[in-house]
């Protein structure tokens, strides 16, 4: 397996939060959307754009999937576990939301079932709430992906103004693959998309 690097600038005002914002307000206290509702809408999008991302090694051949069932990493008493959003590609924001929110509440109370966290075809890790602001992720088997999200932090961008910089926000993304499956190349295709989708989530809404 091999890990791909990228970040994105998430600056004031950056349409991600503003969207996130707006529709937590028409919602009016129904649900409270997170950014990791929007990561895993934004993950699934780009795995239907980049299929050959959305499969497993299987001895013999590669499997690939039609549907993204997404595993999202979460912290309990007794370790991490990842329960999954299944056909997160058939379900909007609010959908999602209110899946993961299910979720990880039986998730801290042990409740799960072993068919609500076996399988997926992609996981997602998001340790930004613990203040971890990078970090790379081992692959959940037999799936060829895993992403690493960790937490926005201040810094210095070049940039044309009287100071030669500006003082943005960044977030750094960090994509584990088995490279039998994912290689450089496709996993590259995928951060652009999945980038792509981030700094313009109206799309997501699509």
């Amino acid at each position: 397996s091999s890990g791909i690097n990228a970040e994105w600038s998430l600056r004031p005002g950056d349409e991600l939060l503003s969207v996130r914002s707006q529709l937590n307000s028409e919602g009016t206290g129904k649900f409270k959307l997170s950014v990791t509702d929007f990561l895993i809408k934004a993950s699934s999008k780009a795995l239907l754009d980049v299929p050959a991302a959305n499969s497993q090694w299987a001895d013999t051949c590669i499997r690939q999937f039609h549907n993204t069932d997404i595993s999202v990493a979460v912290a309990t008493d007794s370790g991490l576990i990842t329960p999954i959003v299944f056909t997160a590609n058939n379900k909007g924001l609010r959908q999602i939301n209110s899946d993961m929110n299910e979720l990880k509440n039986k998730a801290v109370e042990g409740k799960l079932q072993p068919n609500e966290f076996q399988g997926g075809t992609f996981t997602i890790s998001n340790l930004g709430m613990m203040g971890i602001q990078h970090f790379t992720a081992v692959i959940n088997p037999p799936q060829s992906c895993i992403l690493a999200v960790g937490a926005p932090q201040k810094k210095m961008v070049p940039a044309d103004n009287e100071k030669g910089f500006v003082v943005q926000t960044v977030m750094n993304v960090s994509l584990s693959c088995d490279h039998r499956v994912v290689d450089g190349a496709v996993g590259a295709q995928w951060l652009d998309s999945f980038k792509a989708y981030l700094e313009k989530p109206l799309n997501l809404l699509l």
